[in-house]
């Protein structure tokens, strides 16, 4: 039985790469030893498209992200893989390979690539103005003036929608809502015009219609611009709204990639439809009980041995997902790791 399906990468290309990650893996340092959080990762990155990450709480969605930018939190370490800043040119910078704490990586986060951190409450300081912290940022990047990172900021705020721009430049964090917080991040990661933008999980703890205003702020600001975009979520309907390419992550690992329409009517992987299944739907029977993936996902340190996901799976093959792996889905590649994954396919044709 064939793993792992491929197609030919061209399917799923378009816009040259701004980003490659390669067998990305990261471990927490305990007392008993490391636990391996993420586990030989590899995505890209392209300009002009949103690649979407999804996955249950846990799954390393945002290690992910924080381990491209070198700002894991300790006891975490990189201990392998490449994290290729634009690959295949004479620019080429692999990330991986700076000093964390050194000036190339500074240059990087913020300049190049940046950051829209999951809860815009904690990540602005509430002793500074959000204009402050905005001037700040762009200052670090640009030979400006005070005076003109200002002009600059009034400009970012009103791009992202926040009204009277000019007001609430002075305004501190916990004068302002989540929402407004949350343009205000998002301002503040475009400030320095990055080529690439990475927005961990940009609305949780919104209301249904702030996260709708958000998810439409950050489209159009792709689109706009041309920015490679990776939105991590849990939110399938996010991903369905938002995202060109997706990487399904569970428990360290990508076990499915494909173009969201194709993943959207063929998912190939069982945690894939699991996903899927759990999505409400409008036209459910009133009061049915909604479904649910049964089971939580391990802890990094324990985990199951062969498919990770063969305790929790409908279909899990006797004497064979327990005990073997399937194959990792190839880097660039449209696929699933998975030993069902050949047979989904014939199933879809047919």
């Amino acid at each position: 039985m064939v793993e792992q399906v491929m197609t030919n990468p061209g399917a799923i290309e378009s816009g040259g790469h701004m980003l490659s990650v390669r067998d990305l893996a990261v471990e927490f340092g305990q007392d008993r030893g490391s636990v391996r959080a993420l586990d030989g990762i590899s995505l890209d990155l392209r300009a002009g498209r949103v690649l979407g990450v999804v996955g249950e709480s846990g799954c390393g969605k945002s290690v992910t992200a924080r381990a491209i930018l070198g700002i894991l939190d300790r006891p975490g370490r990189l201990v392998g893989g490449r994290v290729l800043l634009d690959p295949g040119t004479s620019a080429e910078q692999n990330l991986a390979a700076l000093d964390p704490n050194g000036a190339a990586l500074r240059a990087v986060r913020g300049g190049r690539i940046g950051l829209i951190f999951q809860e815009p409450m904690t990540a602005l300081s509430v002793h500074y103005t959000v204009g402050n912290q905005i001037i700040e940022a762009i200052r670090a990047h640009k030979t400006l003036s005070k005076a003109a990172a200002r002009a600059a900021t009034v400009e970012l705020l009103r791009e992202v929608g926040i009204p009277r721009p000019e007001l609430r430049i002075d305004a501190y964090p916990f004068q302002l809502s989540g929402g407004l917080r949350q343009r205000v991040g998002i301002a503040m990661a475009l400030a320095c015009a990055p080529d690439i933008l990475i927005a961990d999980e940009p609305t949780t703890a919104l209301d249904v219609t702030t996260q709708a205003q958000i998810l439409a702020l950050l489209r159009r600001l792709q689109r706009d611009k041309g920015i490679a975009l990776m939105l991590i979520t849990h939110d399938m309907g996010v991903i369905a709204q938002m995202a060109d390419d997706v990487a399904v992550m569970y428990l360290g690992r990508i076990v499915e990639f494909a173009p969201v329409r194709r993943l959207f009517a063929a998912p190939r992987h069982p945690y894939t439809r699991a996903l899927l299944r759990s999505v409400p739907d409008i036209r459910a029977v009133p009061r049915a009980r909604l479904a649910t993936i049964g089971g939580t996902v391990p802890h990094p340190g324990a985990r199951p041995t062969g498919c990770a996901f063969h305790p929790r799976c409908q279909e899990m093959i006797a004497g064979r997902c327990e005990t073997t792996a399937p194959s990792p889905v190839p880097a660039g590649l449209e696929g699933a790791s998975c030993f069902h994954a050949e047979s989904v396919v014939q199933e879809a044709v047919v």
